[in-house]
């Protein structure tokens, strides 16, 4: 009889109450489903599906995330003994994951801490339904928005590794880094998890909106906003990369320190070809709207054969993302000397 009332005690502990309670947050202002669950030590992709899954009926619009609703988080994944030992990535606290740069380059190591105390808002020209220009390359279109996108992700990546905070605005949980000549073109693209308009205002609206949240909400002290496009001009007309700024003296001096980093990685790696890049101040509407300092950058003529070359091949791509990235180290070593 004891022996019965035993199993029955531990039928009950194991049966009357969850194994693992259902844990619910709140999200925080500008966060998409990625963000959010990247908090909650949810990163990989699995988690996403099984998110939208569990909390059916409380999303906005292309499953936004909505102010104040308590979403429950799906229970972390328990180690198997076939599955791989995840004790060496995590023992080192320089080991981070970012999976919107995609499955072979999620994980980055933090090498400096150069940009320690810094902030940048990371933004791909046009997006969702808008591709920006487009040029043709024999019988591949050449898509604006996906070569602007693939250079920012590898510049937020190259920040994020030297100690900064970035926030990539424009979205896109599929693509990820990639090394081909030719990039698909989509229009998955998203703000922050938030769908893209297509009217040009509205959608110029919702990314300087985007970034005065995120910068009132962690008022960092040194803050930059870049906006990387690619030109569209004549096919005939090559052009270097180009840098517009506001008109606040923080915005010229950073377009200033970039044309001259251009410049000294062109008298190196193209000695015989000069550099003709320029720098300018423009009247447009995301310098003006974008509360920390900004700068809006143009890399070529994406018409150009030769410009061309500057983002089809990926180590050109790279090469541009870590020009730009020395060009902040340099503005950041230069406000902090003020």
């Amino acid at each position: 009889m004891k022996g019965c009332i035993l199993l029955y005690i531990i039928f009950l502990l194991f049966n009357c109450y969850p194994s693992q309670a259902q844990e619910k947050a709140l999200p925080k202002r500008g966060d998409g489903i990625v963000t959010f669950l990247r908090r909650h030590n949810r990163s990989e992709a699995v988690y996403q599906k099984e998110f939208i899954e569990l909390n059916k009926g409380k999303f906005g619009k292309n499953n936004t995330l909505q102010w104040g609703v308590a979403y429950q988080l799906p229970p972390l994944k328990t180690q198997t003994a076939s599955a791989p030992s995840p004790k060496k990535p995590s023992s080192s606290p320089k080991k981070k994951q970012e999976p919107l740069f995609g499955k072979n380059l999620a994980s980055y190591e933090i090498l400096s801490t150069e940009l320690k105390g810094a902030c940048f808002y990371v933004v791909c020209g046009h997006g969702g339904p808008d591709p920006g220009a487009i040029g043709k390359m024999g019988k591949y279109e050449l898509h604006e928005d996906e070569y602007a996108y693939d250079i920012s992700l590898r510049l937020a990546r190259n920040l994020l590794m030297r100690g900064a905070l970035v926030y990539i605005i424009i979205q896109d949980a599929q693509d990820g880094i990639r090394e081909e000549r030719i990039l698909k073109n989509s229009k998955r693209e998203t703000c922050m998890g938030s769908r893209i308009p297509l009217n040009q205002i509205e959608r110029l609206n919702q990314r300087s909106n985007k970034i005065n949240a995120l910068y009132h909400k962690d008022k960092p002290a040194y803050s930059r906003a870049i906006f990387i496009h690619i030109d569209s001009r004549s096919k005939h007309k090559s052009t270097d990369v180009f840098f517009y700024h506001s008109n606040s003296r923080e915005s010229r001096s950073l377009a200033l320190t970039m044309r001259n980093t251009f410049s000294q990685k062109y008298r190196i790696h193209q000695p015989n070809r000069g550099f003709t890049g320029y720098v300018e101040h423009r009247k447009l509407h995301v310098l003006n709207k974008t509360q920390p300092t900004s700068l809006f950058v143009e890399l070529g003529n994406i018409q150009n054969s030769y410009d061309q070359q500057r983002i089809v091949l990926n180590n050109n791509r790279q090469a541009l993302a870590n020009w730009l990235c020395e060009g902040f180290i340099l503005d950041y070593k230069h406000s902090r000397k003020k």
